[in-house]
């Protein structure tokens, strides 16, 4: 009995000890292992075509096409299907078993619970970054990461409990929940942002067409019109400059000839004679009084050219232009002064706008 109980002890020592070190070696860990299998099962599957490979006789015959296997990108499946090889404590009964693989029912429930919690929509709990397209992982207790951050969690801590909930020995299901969200949200931005353009494209088509209510605007919105339609006449007109040239030529001389011509009229002396003719016009006219002070003229003046018809209180200087007016000569030198800044070389009548000479008559 002494010797069976130092066996048993000895037994329980050995599978606690084996136990350990399969932890320790991260055999459990679903994440690794899968990668694992999977570079084997590509290897494995590389060098099984090159051993069936054959040498392809072209016979010139149609060959029926076969469309190759596609497998679905948005396909979910679990990571470790069949639990780990139970170890020797865990046939002992001294460690409890790993759990049962959930069937597809038990899958769907924990993804209802996940998505009633809305874990896809919220970002990653390692990384604190959205999933996006990135490999998505779903929990046997409906917490989701990304599958990067969660072998990277496991391989720190080296052992398999959830971040967040730290439950042990927990089944990894992929998921592309996030995946479909962010398409979704993609979607979404690129037809608001065709929908705006579209629509600035057609308020910019009626800003165009209508002219708006607003006296600044319709001002504004008129200017644009008439500067384009001058920007098209402009473009489809043809100039000609030796033709244009040459109108300014044919201008400029017939502005010489003017100015000559008005030279020679006003530069020309008045002859008494002259005078006395313009005299004999002033007087017809019957001129009472000064155009620009509106006083009457001086009564001499009025008796010399017979139009005298109420006194004088104070005698002025007369004055008698060559165009038969007659104004008072302070009168008009003041109107010459204020108008010194034209740019005509000579001075007009107030009254008939013509060059003219003057003469100031004898009170």
């Amino acid at each position: 009995d002494h010797s069976s109980k130092k066996d048993n002890l000895a037994i329980t020592a050995v599978a606690l000890q084996d136990h350990i070190l399969h932890d320790l070696q991260l055999g459990n860990l679903s994440i690794a292992d899968n990668s694992k299998t999977e570079v084997r099962k590509k290897e494995n599957k590389a060098k099984s075509l090159k051993r069936d490979a054959k040498a392809v006789v072209d016979t010139g015959l149609k060959k029926p096409t076969h469309s190759p296997r596609v497998e679905d990108p948005e396909r979910e499946y679990v990571l470790d299907p069949t639990p780990p090889p139970l170890t020797l404590a865990q046939k002992l009964g001294l460690i409890a078993p790993p759990p049962v693989p959930l069937s597809s029912e038990e899958w769907e429930s924990v993804k209802q619970r996940s998505v009633l919690h809305g874990d896809s929509m919220q970002p990653c709990p390692i990384c604190k970054e959205e999933f996006e397209l990135h490999p998505q992982v779903l929990l046997s207790c409906s917490h989701v990461f990304h599958r990067a951050c969660l072998q990277a969690f496991e391989r720190f801590t080296n052992k398999k409990t959830c971040p967040l909930c730290r439950k042990n020995q927990y089944q990894t299901r992929v998921i592309h929940d996030g995946a479909r969200l962010f398409k979704a949200k993609c979607a979404t931005r690129i037809q608001a942002c065709w929908r705006g353009h579209v629509v600035r494209k057609w308020y910019r088509s009626l800003r165009q067409a209508v002219p708006p209510t607003d006296a600044k605007l319709r001002k504004k919105f008129f200017e644009e019109k008439f500067i384009e339609i001058s920007h098209r006449i402009l473009c489809s007109y043809d100039t000609n400059i030796e033709e244009l040239f040459s109108e300014i030529d044919h201008c400029l001389a017939v502005n010489r000839s003017i100015l000559q011509q008005l030279d020679e009229k006003c530069g020309q002396e008045l002859t008494e004679e002259d005078w006395e003719k313009i005299q004999v016009q002033a007087a017809h006219r019957e001129i009472c009084e000064c155009s620009i002070c509106l006083t009457p003229l001086s009564l001499d003046v009025q008796a010399a050219l017979g139009t005298s018809s109420h006194p004088c209180p104070r005698p002025r200087a007369t004055v008698l232009l060559s165009c038969a007016h007659l104004f008072h000569h302070t009168c008009l030198q003041a109107l010459e002064e204020f108008s010194v800044g034209d740019r005509s070389p000579f001075h007009v009548c107030p009254l008939c706008r013509s060059c003219y000479q003057k003469k100031i008559l004898e009170c």
